[in-house]
């Protein structure tokens, strides 16, 4: 009795076709057909395989062309400035309105990261299928040699020819034993296939989430601009004045020998920093005396940016309640080598090309430019004796004198990483923000101000 084929070989030349045109298979089907019976398909040449860093830039590339040329379109600029002519044009509006865009923002960055983080995992997975594609070309070939031996010699009709009854069986005899395993590889090789197209698809969608993220954060970034211009309009009357204090304060820092000297010389012979330290240290005596006749908790359970213009708690009061100030992983923390023979006096965090940064604190500006290794350096009296220092932006967006609240945006980061104080041995090529905590001029460690989770929304 003849043995019947488990399956049928139209069918399974079909899948094997099928698999054999994503990995490689035309080559191959051509390479088959040029060869002389009984030949096995030459092997496809060699060729090298790419390293890590090659597939690492790869994925970088293509997850940057997602998001390089996404732009806020004339008609939305024209829509957000239209929404900003009809806020209200006080100071604590503005700051209000700063906050609540500072932190969409950060939320979009976060979904951004996460959403280039799953894209990542999706091109890696991506490339090992095609990888095991690409060790199933042998076998690829030997199923197509198969096949087409088969359509060229097909096994004799026993009805036509009874004669070759004998040449029949054995062929039936020898399909039997070979087209399970056949059957079984191209099974194996279309599911591959399957996962790739799975792949394929999710990918789109994943780019799709990106773009839209990307889209919406070059709006809130657009309005974070137009916001930060109608503040500087509300000072204008002082703009002159405001000038000529930045260029004292920048030739002040170009002799200071450090920091704290910077800080002091600061406070006593520029006008408005001297405003910002004496209006921090009323804030505090305010604060104190509050507690002190209990019409105000020490540490209050919701330090919401209400709209105010001045700190709602001490600062040394806001342990576990600040917000960090850009979205981003620490690289270097408070009190490791610093790679000069010292320790790091302060934290690093690297984050995304054009991250927004926003103030870690309520407090005052005192400085705002830049200042020897520190690159663009931000200073924020925030009363008590406490400074917050922030370093390493392309840009900063305040001026001084003017009093900030905890999660307003202050500034941006570039898309490279600047020289900038701790930079050295991070071993990161993102931009880099330097955030450093002063108490009485003496550095400490800014751990045990952040908030647990990201998203609470703080003042202080």
């Amino acid at each position: 009795m003849i043995r019947t084929l488990p399956l049928p070989l139209h069918i399974l030349l079909v899948a094997v076709l099928t698999v054999a045109g994503l990995a490689g298979g035309p080559a191959l089907l051509r390479a088959q057909t040029e060869a002389p019976d009984g030949a096995a398909a030459a092997e496809p040449a060699a060729t090298t395989p790419p390293t890590e860093q090659d597939e690492r830039s790869k994925r970088r590339a293509e997850l940057d062309a997602i998001t390089h040329d996404i732009q806020v379109t004339r008609e939305r600029q024209d829509a957000l400035k239209a929404e900003i002519d009809k806020l209200d044009k006080d100071s604590a509006s503005l700051a209000q309105s700063m906050v609540e865009t500072g932190e969409r923002a950060a939320q979009l960055e976060r979904q951004l990261d996460e959403a280039e983080a799953r894209m990542g995992g999706l091109l890696d997975e991506e490339s090992g299928v095609r990888a095991s594609l690409a060790t199933r070309r042998s076998v690829l070939a030997n199923v197509l040699a198969a096949l087409q031996r088969m359509g060229r010699k097909p096994p004799p009709a026993i009805v036509v020819r009874p004669e070759d009854a004998l040449a029949a069986v054995r062929s039936a005899m020898l399909l039997g034993a070979v087209v399970p395993e056949l059957r079984t590889e191209a099974a194996a090789l279309s599911s591959d296939l399957q996962h790739l197209l799975a792949l394929k698809e999710e990918k789109a969608r994943e780019r799709d989430r990106v773009r839209a993220d990307a889209t919406a954060l070059a709006e809130e970034r657009t309005r974070i601009e137009l916001l930060a211009a109608e503040k500087k309009k509300a000072r204008a009357d002082s703009e002159q004045l405001l000038s000529e204090e930045q260029k004292r304060a920048e030739a002040l820092a170009a002799q200071a020998s450090s920091l704290q000297d910077l800080i002091d010389t600061l406070e006593k012979q520029v006008v408005a920093s001297a405003d910002a330290a004496a209006a921090a240290k009323a804030a505090e005596a305010k604060n104190q005396a509050a507690v002190e006749s209990g019409s105000a908790p020490r540490r209050p359970d919701n330090l919401g940016a209400a709209n105010r213009i001045e700190p709602a708690v001490a600062f040394a009061d806001t342990r576990g309640l600040l917000p960090r100030p850009v979205n981003g992983a620490e690289v270097k923390g408070f009190g490791e080598d610093d790679g000069l023979g010292g320790t790091t006096a302060g934290i690093q965090i690297a984050t995304r090309g054009g991250a927004g940064v926003s103030s870690p604190s309520d407090g005052w500006v005192v400085y705002a430019g830049p200042f020897r290794s520190y690159g663009q350096l931000l200073i924020i009296n925030a009363g008590g004796g406490y400074h917050v220092l922030l370093a390493g932006m392309e840009r900063i967006n305040v001026e001084l004198g003017q009093f900030v609240l905890a999660g307003e945006p202050v500034g941006v980061m570039g898309n490279r990483q600047l020289a900038s104080v701790g930079a050295e041995g991070t071993g990161v090529q993102q931009p880099l923000l330097y955030v450093e905590f002063r108490k009485d001029g003496t550095s400490i460690d800014p751990a045990p101000w952040w908030a647990r989770s990201s998203d609470e929304k703080v003042g202080g």
